[in-house]
């Protein structure tokens, strides 16, 4: 594990230790995976995919401390503490 400490969103904003992509992997070239694009017979572009490589695992991360949500453009939030 090469851990960065990053901003995640999902559930919740949080402060997080997440692994990395490995810098010198000879598959992905330290980019985590492989973008792939996909064409309509037309030539229209039809959305795109992401395959992960090996040297990542995107989904483990430690949460170090939740950050509390923005206040409502309306003035005051309901979450505590009020």
């Amino acid at each position: 594990m090469r851990p960065r400490i990053r901003m995640i969103v999902w559930p919740r904003r949080a402060l997080a230790i997440i692994d990395t992509p490995r810098p010198g992997c000879p598959l992905c070239h330290g980019d985590g995976g492989h973008a792939w694009d996909y064409i309509t017979p037309d030539g229209e572009y039809d959305g795109s995919d992401f395959e992960p490589c090996t040297c990542w695992n995107d989904t483990r991360h430690i949460i170090l401390l939740p950050l509390p949500r923005r206040t409502p453009p309306g003035g005051y939030s309901n979450e505590p503490p009020f």
